[in-house]
């Protein structure tokens, strides 16, 4: 367990935040603390759709169960958080 600083690129927002999150964070986590930071602040969540984390670089959709630290991140590197269907 080690914090581990990603920068969050949250579908629809303008603003690309620096998040902390944990190396053991799952995917579906670190959606879970990007969102916060945009979520009823500068965005709404749409019905009916999940979060998903995407590679910014390679456009890689990450599986909700991979863990930060078997995802081969650098730290501050960008990850797209995007809506999607369930």
């Amino acid at each position: 367990m080690a914090q581990f600083p990603i920068h969050s690129n949250f579908e629809r927002d303008f603003v690309l935040q620096l998040v902390p999150v944990d190396t053991e964070d799952t995917m579906d986590e670190v959606a879970k603390k990007c969102a916060y930071h945009s979520i009823d602040r500068r965005v709404r969540m749409p019905e009916g759709k999940v979060l998903r984390v995407r590679h910014h670089e390679n456009g890689e959709l990450f599986p909700r169960d991979m863990k930060v630290a078997d995802a081969g991140l650098r730290p501050t590197e960008t990850l797209d958080i995007l809506f999607m269907d369930n």
